[in-house]
């Protein structure tokens, strides 16, 4: 649409210098007219000028085609052309009329258009009254010149003006595309942190169902799920039947199946006699209401809700069960999406259990195999009982910070069990095989929702992480504490410390990725630390 718009009004910022230069020319007209004491015709045409000029002024604010712009120039052209042939030709006191459309050429349609205008316009005023003097012919050059050279200035303003128009509209451009971007990220962000304690689909499914056995009483109730990627159907859940796990077309009952092609007419929930339109998905059922699922125009799935008795189900009911379907179909979309997320999710948790365990594990046992042949050597005619007994030692060390560090990987924030109570148990394990003399302090209102409570406990354990492989510290202090709009975790040691500067470079799965994890939830990260005086790692995020 804009480069449409910009062919119809070519250059439009060039407007106001276009009416200046038409008003100045003019003016300059007249005040010469009136000079010279020229006849009253003179100022006749000088006031015809003058008038042109000021319907310019108010008509260039108006709509404009291409063809309008063309017409205006090529007419205004003539009109002052024939002003300077009937006033004097080249000694004409509005001669210089002449230079306004030609710089409107110019601007508007650039060389190829404004240096013929500006020759044709030229070749009139001296062809009109050839001269017959050196010094009408010098005149008659020095005009024709002025005239093509304002063209060729006009025509190159052209090009400069659009080229910086064009760095305008490219630099607004990006501008507008970076402040889209912030605040779509602001709002996942607050999204983010608002979301329910679970997004688990099977939670979501249990939830739906139960809603409707409170509203309809139902003798079953069935939430069908279809997988558009797969395109399979599968039973998300049901009460009052036993149903496998995923049904083929053929064996989906008629009433789901006929909801599912409702889906594409954005038909609500509909009731159907099953002694008649049957069977359900309950071969005792004799009524039945289902609904399809849609969310973001795309069917998700069908609910249904099945009754022995005729009377059971009524009518009455659609409208209210309609809004139950619009709501449950929108909660399992999130849930599925959702767990989508998780998924990639757990992926990339994957790979970073498979870095840190080949980080802590593949070292020491490479260690291991390389004693092994040298003990083997050894076994050739010397004691080896003492360097067994070391690799025994060496071995159950390895064993042992397998064990822990597959343990601190399960660790995590769940329903069960809240922040508080995950880094006390953490707390003990890390006191227990490192010897740190560890304080721990809390002072915690409320639980925060999940998804921030384990992206805070997962900037927690890296900062104590650290504190366990790098500070060779003797003390280790960790405060965490939640008010009614602030919660802050501070994590504390008297280790070695290390220079401002080397933050994210002494771990790059450490010290950076906490730093990430906290602009992820829109927490402030402040790690102080100076070599021989320890770390101070603060972590704290506004709640609502």
């Amino acid at each position: 649409m804009r480069v449409a718009a910009k062919s119809e009004e070519p250059l439009r910022a060039s407007d106001p210098l276009v009416i200046l230069i038409r008003w100045a020319t003019v003016a300059v007209g007249l005040a010469l007219a009136l000079s010279a004491h020229h006849n009253s015709f003179h100022l006749v045409v000088g006031g015809i000028l003058a008038g042109h000029a000021l319907l310019r002024t108010f008509t260039a604010t108006l709509r404009r085609t291409q063809t309008i712009v063309v017409v205006a120039t090529c007419g205004e052209l003539v009109g002052t052309v024939l002003a300077v042939v009937v006033t004097g030709y080249w000694s004409s006191p509005y001669a210089f009329t002449v230079l306004t459309p030609l710089v409107s050429a110019g601007f508007n349609f650039g060389f190829a258009v404004a240096v013929p205008l500006a020759v044709a316009a030229a070749a009139a005023v001296t062809g009109a009254r050839l001269p017959t003097t050196r010094a009408d012919t010098s005149l008659a050059t020095t005009g024709s010149t002025e005239l093509v050279l304002v063209a060729l200035v006009a025509g190159y303003g052209r090009r400069i003006f659009g080229q910086a128009e064009a760095r305008t509209i490219s630099a607004l451009s990006r501008l507008s595309q970076l402040a889209q971007a912030n605040t779509l990220l602001q709002q996942l962000n607050a999204v983010a942190q608002t979301l329910p304690a679970s997004l688990d689909l099977r939670e979501t499914v249990t939830s739906t169902m139960d809603q409707v056995q409170s509203l309809v009483r139902p003798d079953a109730v069935a939430v069908f799920l279809w997988d558009s990627t797969l395109q399979i159907w599968s039973v998300g859940g049901a009460i009052g039947a036993r149903l496998p796990a995923t049904i083929d077309e053929a064996g989906l009952p008629v009433p789901v199946k006929r909801a599912g092609r409702w889906a594409q007419t954005d038909q609500g929930a509909f009731l159907v006699d099953l002694t008649t339109d049957g069977p359900g998905f309950t071969p005792a059922a004799r009524v039945g209401i289902y609904a399809p699922l849609i969310a973001r125009r795309t069917l998700v799935g069908v609910l249904a809700a099945e009754s022995k008795d005729a009377q059971g189900l009524q009518s009455d009911y659609l409208e209210l069960f309609t809004g139950l379907a619009e709501q449950a179909a929108l909660a399992i979309d999130n849930a599925v999406w959702f767990g989508r997320l998780r998924t990639v999710g757990a992926e990339e948790e994957r790979m970073r259990i498979a870095r840190d365990l080949h980080d802590r594990v593949a070292q020491a046992l490479a260690y291991l195999a390389f004693e092994l042949d040298r003990i083997v050597d050894l076994a050739a005619g010397t004691q080896v009982s003492a360097a067994l007994d070391t690799l025994r030692d060496d071995v159950r060390r390895v064993v042992t910070e397998v064990r822990d560090a597959l343990y601190d990987l399960r660790t995590d924030v769940s329903d069960s069990q809240d922040l508080t109570a995950t880094m006390a148990a953490f707390l003990d394990r890390v006191k227990d095989r490192s010897g740190l003399d560890v304080t721990y302090e809390h002072l915690v209102s409320r639980r925060l929702s999940i998804p921030l409570e384990r992206e805070l406990w997962r900037i927690t354990q890296e900062a104590i992480a650290n504190v366990e492989k790098h500070s060779r510290a003797q003390h280790l202090s960790v405060r965490w504490s939640v008010s009614e709009h602030v919660a802050e975790v501070v994590v504390v040691d008297d280790g070695v410390g290390f220079p401002s500067g080397a933050v994210g470079r002494l771990d790059s799965y450490g010290l950076l990725g906490m730093r990430e994890r906290a602009d992820a939830i829109g927490a402030t990260l402040v790690i102080e630390s100076r070599p021989g005086a320890g770390t101070r790692v603060r972590c704290r995020m506004e709640v609502a």
